[in-house]
């Protein structure tokens, strides 16, 4: 037969002093220097997400209130008040389940109750679920919390505090939980198998605090459901196969994917995770999180960043969250979650592939700034993007002296309807690069010493840009009379 007194792992370890706290150092200072002062205020409030210890704690700070020679913060855990407290058979603390006694009857009880001096230093009120007391209720412990007896200590601990009247709130020292780091609920697991003599893979542990989205009781009550499915050997792979989870290296893989623009990897990906019986809800959360994080290094890496293998500005890997944020609806209630899954990578994967025109057009300003203000001059008509991009290059031809100097007049920025108009009937996103100017209509192809000296006078950086952004290619070179020339300032 099972052991009858056989308790869960979450109960097991449960903390029962704040050194014992994990992830709450700010609420283990702020309580433990407020005891040590004697600066207890008489009402608090726990806000914070499931399973981060507001109900431990204040069971806690109760023990320090309380305990034999106390108040103080290093109390002994063998003290019979403390032992009386672990029991819950302490009268002096009372713990409330606002859920179930939320009516305006349960909070004149409460009232009635703190009329009464305690056998002990205090009597410690710790309601749970603070938000599902009625609004009646709260009126009626209004005047209470305010000015309780100066035996009385309030805690409420919630994880709604929005619905918190504004009136308690104000009269309560509120402190903030945070979800606990995903490291530090690792660590606390290996330290439980450990003590219990199950052997975990530190992959399989953090799995299992990724699932637990920071709730250190939820981790714990995880890893219990593992073992009895693994025993005492408990792999990633039992953790991936009882939640659906795809592995780090599933998610760096798919994310490389996506920023290399490998959109066959990407769906080869998805299909995996189709067969395997994944969470595709839970893959696309995870994979958010690594673009997030690659979107801050760009942030701080003067908006360039590599942490997906492949160099990416921060204004791509924007599009690419954003892309995969918008498909959460779609995948959690569309018809088809793979297809919206599916969807969300080709988006992601195009994001990755385009450059946004202000950053296109910074870049080719910023390389003309460099052309020397001499005759013969660049122009670059951008008007419609076509498969292959051809760049025409004029200069002067004259029979004595061939100059492939550069003149600059001092007008305004790229002049578009004029490239057009002499761009003529050649086809869309024809660029005309112009040199040395004279009245000749004479075009010059590839081979000549002409366009070899008129296309080396080009700076390499404008070259280069041209080529990467538009595929252009220089293919003839004609005049174009000096009177017509812009440069972007």
């Amino acid at each position: 037969m099972p052991d009858p007194v056989f308790q869960v792992i979450a109960r097991r370890w449960r903390p029962r002093t704040f050194a014992e706290m994990v992830g709450q150092q700010h609420i283990v200072r702020t309580l433990t220097n407020a005891i040590n002062s004697g600066r207890v205020a008489h009402a608090y409030l726990f806000v914070g997400p499931r399973g981060t210890g507001k109900t431990t704690t204040a069971r806690i700070f109760a023990k320090a209130l309380s305990c034999t020679d106390g108040p103080k913060s290093d109390f002994d855990l063998k003290d019979p008040i403390c032992m009386e407290i672990d029991r819950g058979s302490c009268l002096d603390v009372i713990e409330i389940d606002a859920a179930s006694n939320r009516r305006l009857e349960d909070a004149e009880r409460i009232r009635e109750a703190c009329q009464f001096q305690p056998s002990g230093r205090y009597k410690i009120f710790i309601v749970d679920e603070a938000h599902q007391l009625t609004k009646e209720a709260f009126n009626a412990l209004l005047k209470t919390i305010e000015e309780p007896p100066p035996w009385v200590k309030f805690v409420f601990a919630t994880t709604e505090s929005e619905k918190v009247l504004d009136t308690i709130v104000s009269r309560c020292q509120r402190l903030e939980f945070q979800p606990i780091p995903e490291d530090l609920i690792a660590e606390r697991l290996s330290e439980i198998v450990k003590a219990d003599g199950v052997k975990a893979d530190r992959d399989a542990l953090i799995a299992i605090a990724r699932l637990a989205h920071g709730g250190m009781r939820d981790s714990q009550s995880i890893l219990d459901q593992v073992i009895s499915f693994a025993g005492k050997n408990v792999t990633e792979k039992d953790v991936l196969d009882i939640y659906g989870l795809a592995s780090v290296k599933q998610i760096t893989d798919l994310s490389q994917a996506i920023a290399a623009g490998n959109a066959p990897a990407a769906l080869a990906l998805s299909d995996k995770f189709h067969e395997e019986g994944r969470d595709l809800l839970r893959i696309l959360a995870d994979l958010q999180v690594t673009v997030r994080t690659a979107v801050l290094d760009a942030v701080k890496n003067a908006g360039k960043s590599r942490s997906l293998a492949t160099e990416l500005t921060s204004d791509q890997l924007v599009r690419m969250l954003d892309a995969l944020l918008s498909a959460e609806n779609s995948i959690r209630h569309g018809l088809s979650p793979r297809a919206a899954f599916e969807v969300a990578l080709l988006k992601a994967v195009d994001q990755t592939r385009q450059r946004s025109i202000d950053g296109l057009i910074k870049d080719l300003a910023g390389s003309a700034n460099g052309l020397p203000k001499e005759p013969g001059q660049k122009k670059i008509n951008t008007t419609q993007a076509t498969p292959e991009v051809k760049v025409a290059v004029a200069v002067k031809t004259e029979k004595v002296a061939k100059s492939t100097k550069a003149e600059v007049t001092d007008e305004p920025p790229l002049d578009i309807a004029f490239a057009e108009a002499e761009a003529g009937s050649q086809a869309p996103f024809d660029a005309s690069v112009l040199l040395s100017q004279s009245q000749t209509e004479e075009v010059v192809t590839p081979g000549s010493k002409e366009f070899s000296d008129a296309v080396e006078s080009i700076p390499d950086s404008v070259r280069a840009k041209l080529k990467d952004a538009l595929g252009a290619e220089f293919s003839q070179l004609r005049s174009l009379p000096p009177g017509k020339l812009r440069r972007p300032r």
